[in-house]
């Protein structure tokens, strides 16, 4: 078949050679027709191997057969390519010789077919190439192989570069903007004709993502109904349930172990009943779509304009005082995104600076409607006056209305008795502000309570620390909590989630008050009995108490003024040092999570230590109030094991508090220590309080 021969035989064999010359002719259109797409009896199909030369062929030269499987090979790539372009497209007509069901891959999508249409493109100049040829050849029958070979050389490097990606997409099930990651890896490559080819396929598959970012930035619609989006609907996947921590070996302090000491030393924060995972939020990212080359940080802002802007669509109870949150710059943004649209290759410089642009807009918006219009200071001062106790004789009021009726296992009717008394107590301490009362309201989550499944599923909520989600809560107090009605916009700031960690610090800092409160109460029972003649227990009930008394009262004020004052004001600070809301939002995650952190909430050892304390010291006043005379023997054996119970637990902290201290790493822990023992009368005790010895 090669052209050379032809002449050669024309010259001796003018007969013979008309009919090679018409042989040659007719190989080299099956060749051009197989190249696209078509075989036949010269060039097979095979579903295995593709296009080759018939076997049927005896005149042909092993040299030649060689070249000709070489084109074959490109050839078959194009097959392949126009069939996944077919399945998922339906662009290019399907041959019936090497068709497949298109419902066999699983794969579909708009970034699929953004990716065919792309694909489709890469091919049209080895289309126009084949065109070329058959008019040279018509032109001139003389056309050697060699010159088709020559003319398609470029076609034989790309082809199976870019059959690597196809077969990636096809093997690996590649989905949504994961088609985006999986392009862009392998367009990283040295050969100019692949790196552009991809490159073009890339910029067409960039304009599904800008088209469903315009939909998102500047209309809040998520149109991702395949979800290839990395922008979801819902929270995160993030926050599998932790394993159950391994035993290890008592260090033989007070129920230390090795794990917990390490875990001090290293200090890791132990995330308790998920109290620092992620604020409840209606949308999140997928980070399993998000593409390497966009960061994270521009997806997060993408992610917050969109929740902003959808807020703002779906409230239309006063569009007059909403206004436009993109200020009326919608058609502004939504035309660069146009020409970043428009670009061959994607900008991460410019993109991530229109990003900024929309964003600055509308974080500044949002902080406008809620540091000025909505008194965003105002409302934080609320939550730190009701959930963090700033309002401390309101609440001192309140132990002393509700003790009665909260120290009993909690009932249908507790609830409404409980908001009745906070009622009472806000008259007492003339809290009258009519707006303000109707907002908050107490809750009891108690055993048989309609709602207490749906509200123990809510994602990112706490069960009461003193109880677990399944059992009956031993006291109305274990069960209290405080629920705020948050007017709009500031739901945004103040979610579910964040109110119920608020209100684990609730629970906690009323325990602590409570039992201080116990305490001052055994004081002055015992004032009223200093005159009577004592005994050796008496002795043993002061000194217990005033220890007690002593470690309640520095953790109180450590807790308040160290933890609670120092914290509030440094997140006004950063509110009034801002114009951005997003910074707000920030600033404010940062101190309800060092709320968490630096009251020992999270901090298992610590925190379970000092719960023990507290029921060693309501356990004592409980004990003292009953028994206002001198203690029978079954009186002085339960004070016998309240001592040594918080001779043992007062070590284990003093403990705990030392050996961070050694390790100069928490300075909250050893903030703490320093409160207990600024003058050295803890150590010199040897970490224990309330002992006979003392």
């Amino acid at each position: 078949m090669l052209n050379v021969s032809v002449v050669e035989l024309a010259e001796h064999f003018p007969c013979r050679a008309r009919d090679l010359r018409h042989q040659y002719a007719t190989g080299v259109l099956a060749l051009l027709l197989a190249l696209s797409g078509y075989p036949g009896t010269i060039f097979t199909w095979n579903k295995r191997n593709g296009l080759q030369v018939s076997q049927d062929l005896p005149f042909l030269h092993p040299s030649e057969t060689s070249v000709l499987n070489r084109l074959c090979k490109m050839g078959t790539d194009y097959v392949r390519f126009t069939e996944f372009i077919e399945q998922h497209t339906g662009h290019v007509h399907q041959q019936e010789h090497y068709s497949s069901q298109p419902s066999q891959s699983g794969l579909h999508g708009i970034y699929l077919r953004a990716f065919c249409t792309g694909l489709n493109s890469m091919l049209q100049p080895y289309r126009q190439a084949l065109l070329d040829l058959e008019k040279e050849f018509l032109g001139d029958p003389h056309l050697s192989i060699s010159h088709v070979n020559y003319m398609l050389e470029q076609f034989q490097l790309l082809f199976p570069s870019v059959m690597v990606v196809v077969e990636t997409i096809k093997s690996q099930k590649i989905h949504g903007c994961q088609i985006l990651e999986t392009v862009y890896k392998h367009s990283c490559g040295g050969l100019p004709p692949v790196r552009m080819a991809l490159e073009k396929i890339l910029a067409v598959c960039h304009g599904v993502m800008y088209k469903q970012l315009a939909a998102w930035m500047l209309h809040g619609l998520l149109l991702d109904q395949s979800e290839e989006f990395f922008v979801k609907q819902g929270p995160s996947a993030g926050g599998a349930t932790a394993a159950q921590e391994e035993e290890e070996e008592d260090l033989g302090i007070g129920g230390l172990s090795g794990k917990q000491l390490r875990e001090l030393q290293d200090l890791r924060l132990i995330e308790e009943e998920n109290m620092l995972a992620p604020s409840l939020q209606q949308f999140s990212l997928r980070a399993e779509m998000l593409p390497s080359y966009i960061p994270v940080r521009v997806a997060e802002k993408i992610l917050f304009v969109g929740e902003s802007v959808q807020m703002f669509e779906n409230h239309n109870q006063s569009p007059s005082r909403a206004g436009s949150i993109l200020k009326h710059q919608e058609d502004m943004f939504a035309a660069e995104l146009h020409r970043l649209k428009q670009q061959p290759l994607f900008s991460l410089v410019d993109f991530e600076n229109l990003v900024d642009g929309i964003r600055s807009t509308v974080a500044e918006h949002l902080w406008t409607l809620m540091v000025e219009e909505s008194d965003l200071l105002g409302q934080l001062k609320i939550i730190k006056d009701f959930y963090l106790l700033g309002r401390g004789e309101l609440y001192q009021v309140f132990i002393d209305l509700a003790q009665h009726m909260l120290k009993t296992p909690p009932s249908a009717v507790t609830e409404h008795d409980v908001n009745v008394a906070f009622q009472q107590a806000a008259h007492k301490v003339l809290l009258d502000d009519d707006n303000l009362l109707p907002l908050l309201h107490l809750t009891i989550d108690y055993q048989g309570k309609e709602s207490k499944e749906a509200s123990g599923n809510r994602e990112g909520t706490t069960p009461p620390q003193e109880t677990s989600p399944r059992e009956a809560p031993p006291t109305g107090w274990a069960a209290l909590g405080l629920a705020y009605k948050v007017q709009w916009p500031l739901h945004i700031l103040f979610t579910p989630a964040v109110l119920e960690k608020y209100n684990v610090v609730f629970r906690y800092l009323l325990s602590v008050r409570r039992v201080q409160s116990e305490l001052q109460h055994c004081w002055a029972l015992q004032m009223q009995r200093k005159h009577l003649k004592s005994n050796q227990t008496d002795a043993v009930k002061w000194r217990l108490r005033n220890h007690m008394a002593f470690l309640v009262d520095n953790l109180q004020y450590y807790l308040q003024v160290d933890v609670l004052e120092s914290q509030f004001s440094q997140l006004l600070q950063q509110i009034n040092a801002t114009r951005d809301f997003e910074s707000i939002r920030l600033a404010h995650d940062h101190f309800l999570s060092n709320l968490l952190a630096q009251s020992f909430i999270l901090l298992k050892p610590v925190f379970h230590c000092l719960n023990e304390i507290l029921d060693l010291c309501h356990n004592f006043c409980s004990l003292v109030s009953q028994n206002l005379g001198p203690l029978d023997e079954r009186g002085a054996a339960q004070l016998d094991i309240l001592v040594k119970g918080f001779s043992r637990q007062s070590f284990l902290l003093f403990k705990i508090l030392s050996s961070v201290r050694n390790h100069q790493i928490n300075s909250d822990l050893a903030q703490l220590l320093l409160r207990l023992d600024y003058n050295k009368y803890y150590t010199q005790a040897g970490g224990t309080l309330g002992s006979f010895g003392l």
